[in-house]
């Protein structure tokens, strides 16, 4: 018997209804539903992060083969699944992690206020949502899927009536003068407005601009961002004053801003296109 998710898990009281499922040929996105289903999301999190990026597990983390903290009790986790594979927990082969108000309310804080001072997100007047531990597995890491994520959360944030979306961003590794090119162009080129600017946490504050922005090649430091990077800057996203070394996740975190005005348009005109065809159809 497959058990809905409940307080074993995920608080019920903080968990969204789902937006049903979108698919793309074999490949759907919707909200985890069961147990079983998080369960799977938390063990491919743990392959990705720790078994082939080489984040450094406790001991609990590496006796249950799981990537678990105490957010995870109160997000809804966005999971794509291969129907080829199956359609519950064994067909699960992307996730991401999405926290709203209320769900942050009940922790007390946001994941991302351990790196950042995020006061000014805060204090947003409209919905925010908080998007962190996104992974998927090695053979799907192809635009299809991506895509698919990117439909889910739109989904997710045209439900919710998400005004603003925020998060830490991981570039892999911790070695800072690999990553200058990327971090600079980051800084030079994307900055959040100074209302809406995050800034790293004093103790764990790295500075970006490591370089002259104008000796950089910005196309070569743009193609070297990871794609998830890369997607929040074509939303029309901004990155806070300030990089994070994760020792831990082995990654040098940013954290990212997205206005979701571009977002819901573009869902918008996906919904008006589906119910218009879906009309047309009735109408025959």
């Amino acid at each position: 018997m497959t058990r809905p998710l409940g307080p074993g898990l995920a608080d019920e009281a903080f968990r969204s209804p789902g937006f049903g499922e979108l698919r793309a040929g074999n490949l759907g996105v919707r909200i985890a539903a069961t147990e079983a289903e998080l369960d799977a999301a938390l063990a491919l999190r743990y392959r990705v992060f720790y078994e082939e990026r080489g984040a450094r597990p406790d001991a609990t983390t590496a006796a249950t083969r799981r990537d678990r903290d105490e957010y995870d009790s109160v997000a809804d986790h966005l999971l794509v699944v291969d129907h080829d594979r199956g359609a519950g927990p064994e067909g699960v082969v992307g996730t991401y992690r999405l926290i709203r108000r209320p769900a942050a309310a009940r922790i007390g804080r946001f994941y991302s206020a351990a790196e950042y001072d995020i006061a000014r997100i805060e204090a947003y007047p409209g919905n925010i949502l908080e998007l962190g531990r996104s992974c998927v597995d090695a053979a799907y890491r192809t635009r299809a899927a991506l895509q698919l994520l990117w439909r889910g959360i739109a989904a997710y944030v045209f439900m919710h009536r998400i005004d603003l979306m925020f998060g830490c961003a991981s570039l892999p590794g911790t070695d800072l003068d690999a990553l200058a090119a990327q971090l600079t162009y980051l800084h030079a080129n994307h900055l959040a407005p100074e209302a809406l600017r995050p800034r790293a946490l004093p103790e764990r504050y790295v500075e970006m601009r490591r370089l002259d922005p104008a000796a950089i090649d910005a196309r070569a430091a743009l193609g070297a961002l990871p794609p998830l990077v890369k997607g929040y800057l074509r939303l029309g996203g901004f990155v806070g004053e300030g990089a994070v070394l994760d020792h831990q996740f082995n990654t040098t975190d940013v954290s990212v801003v997205v206005k979701t005005d571009l977002v819901t348009d573009k869902y918008y005109r996906h919904y008006e296109r589906v119910a218009g065809g879906r009309d047309a159809e009735a109408a025959q």
